[in-house]
């Protein structure tokens, strides 16, 4: 049973790097920083005796922060409590104005983690939302909304909420699969950046690897960043939009970037180190980055891409630091108008399903079997509809449910299957351009046969109620 979420109105090292060398302080030094940090602008990070960036996406109990953690924001090189009051807190994330901090906190050891919203000028505290398990990884959205990852027994699940008690909006889960989810970006236009395993619908602890995705702030639209999968080596997290707008990612002992023109993903130079994502772009240029060499602590550390290089900004001993953040302001992302109906079901339109990334069928196979995913995560098939000469099928399935598709033969033998899950949205109606084709492939301006054919798509929804008005 998912908890009640209440909202609740406000209660009043001097070390140059090449690589990364041995850290020198005694286990009780003091914490280590830069004469570089005196121009730097103020930045809050989380620090932790263990970090774990990935726990929460291999095990649905996991903590990312065993051993718990605590902010800290750091004005020339002097680092000093954010929320000295709290027994736990985390994932930080600066309002747009750079006023606010939105993070993940724990007033006492026994309370769940919950959103809490903090004004830096006055320290004024405010919770923003709690339920009766853990809330954590919280990004503002525009018109005082927020996201981030609600603890359930399949792991997390990512879900949105207004901040304001008096505006009355019930929160909104936005994925909808049987394995956990975690937001780490909030893009400028308007959609959420989200980590989970590959193929989608599973887990690490199923062989699956950690790969990048986005969906729209209603839950709709959802899609792999990129579909270069074959590519990822250990997986992709920790991602973030730079001012580029190129999406930069860490496999861990590399960095990578997505950028528009490729439809791949490409190295970034940078010091050699394992990193733990969620890096910060200053002003200059420079980035900020938690690293470290085997065996040692995460620190947080500056350079400039391109080169082998990077200084140590601040370290403390036997802490993870990471998570770094611009105390600063920053552009508003676009507040994306949902479409979505008040439907029940979902229609969705394949174009051509011979357009593949692991190479195009020669001819269009004659059926398409749709499966559904019950509460205990069991396969049920629903059905199958034609699939016409060009490729095309309109079908309607249940919204809000994970689903794949498999094609077949003339004997109901598999032509081709998705591995993974994916959902659409209750009132969504999705056009794709073919089987696993890819984001960057653009449909042809023609219409498909079977619209031609019909316009009423074959139910595989598996519900007997009466389609609501105006929908097919």
């Amino acid at each position: 049973m998912r908890g009640l979420l209440r909202f609740v109105p406000a209660v009043g090292l001097l070390l140059l790097l090449c690589g990364f060398a041995p850290q020198k302080s005694a286990p009780n030094a003091a914490p280590s920083t830069s004469p570089a940090t005196a121009g730097l602008l103020p930045i809050i990070v989380t620090a932790a005796p263990a970090y774990d960036p990935l726990a929460s996406l291999a095990n649905p109990a996991a903590e990312r922060f065993p051993q718990g953690a605590h902010l800290e924001i750091i004005r020339n090189g002097n680092a000093q409590p954010l929320v000295p009051e709290f027994s736990a807190s985390a994932d930080a994330q600066v309002f747009f104005d750079g006023m606010r901090v939105l993070f993940a906190g724990k007033k006492s050891a026994t309370d769940h983690w919950a959103i809490w919203e903090i004004t830096l000028a006055d320290h004024k505290l405010q919770l923003v939302a709690h339920a009766d398990t853990d809330l954590e990884r919280p990004f503002y959205m525009p018109a005082r909304r927020v996201v981030y990852a609600r603890r359930m027994d399949h792991g997390f699940a990512i879900e949105m909420a207004a901040i304001e008690a008096d505006l009355q909006v019930p929160p909104v889960l936005l994925t909808h699969m049987q394995a956990p989810a975690l937001p780490v970006a909030v893009m400028r236009d308007g959609r959420i950046l989200f980590e989970a395993g590959f193929p989608l619908g599973t887990t690490l602890v199923d062989g699956a690897k950690p790969e990048l995705y986005l969906v729209y702030a209603d839950g709709s639209g959802v899609e792999s960043y990129r579909c270069d999968h074959a590519s990822i080596g250990s997986g992709r997290w920790g991602g973030q939009e730079m001012a580029s707008g190129d999406v930069v990612f860490t496999h861990g002992k590399s960095l990578a970037r997505f950028t528009s023109p490729l439809a791949t993903e490409a190295p970034v130079t940078a010091p050699h180190g394992e990193y733990s994502g969620q890096i910060a772009e200053m002003p200059s240029g420079q980035w900020l980055a938690s690293a470290r060499k085997p065996g040692g602590h995460f620190a947080l550390t500056q350079f400039r891409t391109g080169s082998a290089t990077a200084s140590t900004v601040y370290a403390e001993a036997q802490m993870d630091i990471v998570e770094p953040v611009l105390v600063a302001s920053h552009v508003t992302p676009k507040r994306h108008p949902s479409g979505l109906h008040d439907w029940p079901t979902a229609n969705l339109l394949a174009l051509d399903v011979r357009i593949a990334r692991e190479g195009d069928l020669k001819d269009a196979p004659p059926a398409v079997q749709l499966e559904q995913q019950d509460e205990q995560g069991r396969a049920i098939v629903m059905g199958t509809a034609p699939v016409e000469s060009d490729g095309s099928f309109f079908v309607k399935v249940r919204g809000d449910r994970p689903i794949r598709f498999t094609l077949l033969d003339s004997s109901g033998k598999t032509v081709r299957a998705e591995h993974g899950w994916f959902w659409i949205r209750s009132g969504e109606q999705r056009i794709c351009v073919g089987c696993h084709a890819g984001p960057e492939h653009a449909s042809e301006n023609k219409v498909p046969h079977v619209l031609l054919r019909t316009l009423t798509p074959v139910d595989l929804s598996g519900l007997s109620a009466k389609p609501a008005a105006g929908e097919k």
